[in-house]
């Protein structure tokens, strides 16, 4: 078998979170292109549908759209029972979902922070328990790939202190859990992106001052295509990893290097 067909991922079923918008989208559409069926959740139900259609039609994929709340157990369970009813297993589960609070720590209010770490950490912890245990019911050595952040190894002048915390909670809960499933035979990466187009970062981006602070901040002097994150996705996904867990990928333009 050739090298190319490791990143295949035919026959798999994946389960996505935060494909309102963003890097979700991207995330979803590389594992379809990869051979993946995909369940795809977000609480905005119109854009969820609206990107699950599209992303089918381009991919000739089963793509299937679950409205869910990733602080919310019971629809988390919901997503994992749609997805076992409709493909049998999980294969694949990329934790996504996001949201942040800017402002001064000294001004946040504890609503504001409650709700950046129940989405961000709660959330991913949650994702990963139920659908683990159910890769573990049915004998799955599947792949988790938690989405952190730069900012989950970094601090910067963004007064974001939740999403900070909540994203170097990621790192630290993905090498917990790698180490823990590991005997399961599931392995547990992240990806911790730079700074790329989305519907988080837009306001950030189209701040001039902010944006010269990025491209000078980034070695490689411009922000990231969402493309670029493509390929680190399908190989977390997939067997072309089979070794590696508990990693986490920066795919941020030399941002970590300095």
């Amino acid at each position: 078998m050739g090298i190319l067909e490791d990143f295949r991922l035919d026959g798999k079923c994946a389960i996505v979170t935060g494909v309102s918008s963003g890097l979700g989208v991207a995330f979803t559409e590389a594992l379809a292109e990869a051979g993946a069926d995909v369940v795809v959740v977000a609480r905005r139900e119109e854009k969820l549908i609206e990107n699950a259609k599209r992303i089918a039609a381009a991919t000739g994929r089963k793509i299937v759209p679950v409205k869910a709340d990733v602080s919310v157990e019971a629809d988390i369970l919901k997503v994992v029972k749609t997805a076992e009813d409709s493909f049998g297993k999980v294969d694949i589960l990329v934790n996504n979902a996001g949201t942040a609070a800017m402002g001064p720590s000294t001004e946040m209010t504890k609503e504001a922070w409650d709700g950046v770490i129940a989405v961000n950490l709660t959330g991913v912890f949650l994702c990963c328990k139920n659908v683990v245990k159910g890769m573990m019911s049915k004998k799955v050595k599947g792949s988790v790939i938690n989405i952190a952040s730069i900012y989950g190894v970094f601090g910067d002048i963004f007064p974001v202190a939740p999403y900070y915390a909540s994203k170097g909670g990621i790192v630290n809960l993905t090498r917990a859990l790698a180490v823990e499933f590991a005997s399961s035979g599931i392995r547990v990466n992240a990806i911790a992106p730079g700074f790329f187009p989305s519907e988080m970062t837009q306001g950030v981006l189209e701040n001039k001052q902010m944006l010269d602070h990025i491209n000078t901040r980034t070695p490689l002097g411009r922000l990231g295509d969402v493309r670029e994150l493509k390929g680190a996705a399908v190989f977390l996904a997939s067997n072309a990893s089979s070794y590696v867990t508990g990693h986490i990928l920066e795919v941020d333009g030399g941002w970590t290097s300095e």
